[in-house]
């Protein structure tokens, strides 16, 4: 029986994701799964090291690692017009990313997603590595000039008198006409054709399940969301477990490699072309 390590944050949408797998709702055949749980930007060291059959991973990342994983066709984290979002302590200025030039802020990890898109917004930004659980208390706190926010934080920052900045999805989408792709799933390519496209299966599965029994999959999420309250975790959810989530579809594929290429272009990333699990 192959034991298969599969890894992703400890967030509410990647819990609501994993709900069935980790229930045991799915028929998995002879393939045990063993959960971990970790921050993105540890996820991504630890693939970028091999170590994980199954992780979630930053796109950012996934352009230093695509020789050894390939993209699952599920389970995708896109921000369709909204995304990481960038807040401060005040007024939002008319021109956001030129007035971000030379500020400090407090970004969730250097191969994230969010720092991608932060240095393609604006690439003459300083840039200070905070847990991301920590960033809308450092900028309250004035220990950084703006808080780069993923998971919870996009919905809680106001209540913290913090004010919305630039929302980077919403940037992407006004200049692309595509969903900014933030997360995805990937598989370890030693595993073999056979199990990479079981363990496919099992993921679409365990995300159609979530999505068919909401209620129970959202309960499961709540032990995830950080003292959000149930209303708000499910319109975190809610934006990143959808359809994009079953399946990238054309414009999902092509949101992904218009990313690659763009920081690939900018000198930030590497020039790699995306690679995804078929069949």
């Amino acid at each position: 029986m192959p034991t298969i390590r599969v890894a992703h944050s400890p967030d509410s949408d990647d819990a609501f994701m994993f709900y069935a797998l980790a229930e045991g709702k799915v028929d998995t055949g002879d393939r045990a799964y063993v959960h971990e749980l970790a921050d993105i930007e540890s996820l991504n060291r630890r693939a970028l090291a091999g170590e994980l059959e199954v992780t979630a991973v930053s796109f950012h990342a996934y352009a230093y690692l695509h020789d050894r994983y390939a993209l699952l066709p599920h389970g995708a984290s896109m921000g369709d017009g909204y995304g990481p979002r960038l807040v401060s302590r005040e007024a939002v200025p008319k021109d956001p990313s030129a007035a971000l030039a030379g500020r400090l802020v407090a970004i969730p990890g250097e191969r994230t997603t969010a720092a991608l898109a932060l240095k393609l917004f604006q690439p003459r930004v300083r840039t200070a590595v905070v847990p991301f659980d920590q960033i809308e208390e450092a900028v309250a706190a004035g220990r950084a000039d703006i808080g780069l926010l993923i998971h919870e934080g996009q919905l809680t920052y106001a209540d913290r008198g913090l004010m919305l900045w630039q929302d980077l999805g919403a940037w992407w989408k006004d200049r692309t006409q595509l969903p900014l792709p933030l997360g995805g799933n990937v598989v370890r390519l030693d595993l073999g054709e056979d199990l990479v496209r079981a363990i496919s299966r099992d993921l679409r599965e365990s995300i159609r399940y979530g999505l068919a029994h909401r209620p129970a999959a959202l309960a499961h999420a709540q032990r995830y969301a950080r003292g959000l309250a149930p209303e708000r975790t499910d319109t975190f959810v809610g934006m990143y477990v959808n359809d994009w989530t079953v399946d990238y579809g054309p414009a999902g594929r092509r949101a992904v490699q218009l990313l690659l290429e763009e920081g690939a272009d900018a000198g930030l990333i590497p020039h790699v072309r995306a690679r995804f699990v078929e069949g």
